[in-house]
């Protein structure tokens, strides 16, 4: 039985998880795989780009948000899923060796119109480095069951 639900989220509310140490040798494997850019798979090679040296993909950095707030709350809720995201930032790059934390803010709270088993909560998401540094920050809507479905009269 999921812990948390529709109810138990309210907007201002902030977590955080983590940390997580991002490696070398994971940055290139998932490169490898799923984003073969210089700047995320060759130290030299990413040297003469915009990042000034190896960094994560942003879907990486997105991959690792997700995993993170899964194990963080999600895999204990009511989700039913989001659809889709508003924003996705990347604004500084995801280095080797870094410890990465993931901020957490409530925006709004509302029931679903057309659902009465279901509310909708906005988050704001930010994947931090160790000097509160933010990398990628994201914003969504997300599905959740309620415990007590509105009744309409």
């Amino acid at each position: 039985m999921p812990k948390l639900h529709w109810e138990d989220f309210q907007p201002g509310t902030v977590a955080i998880y983590g940390p997580r140490l991002v490696t070398r040798e994971e940055i290139v494997a998932f490169a490898a795989e799923f984003d073969p850019q210089p700047m995320h798979l060759d130290e030299a090679a990413a040297s003469a780009t915009m990042l000034g040296g190896l960094g994560a993909s942003g879907w990486h950095t997105c991959c690792l948000l997700m995993r993170m707030i899964a194990d963080g709350f999600v895999l204990d809720s009511s989700s039913m899923g989001a659809p889709g995201f508003d924003e996705v930032r990347w604004l500084k790059p995801l280095r080797p060796g870094t410890n990465i934390r993931i901020r957490v803010t409530v925006l709004e709270c509302r029931p679903s119109s057309s659902r009465p088993e279901m509310g909708l909560v906005k988050f704001r998401y930010e994947v931090l480095d160790e000097a509160e540094s933010c990398l990628t920050v994201m914003t969504s809507t997300s599905m959740f069951g309620r415990r007590q479905p509105e009744t309409r009269a």
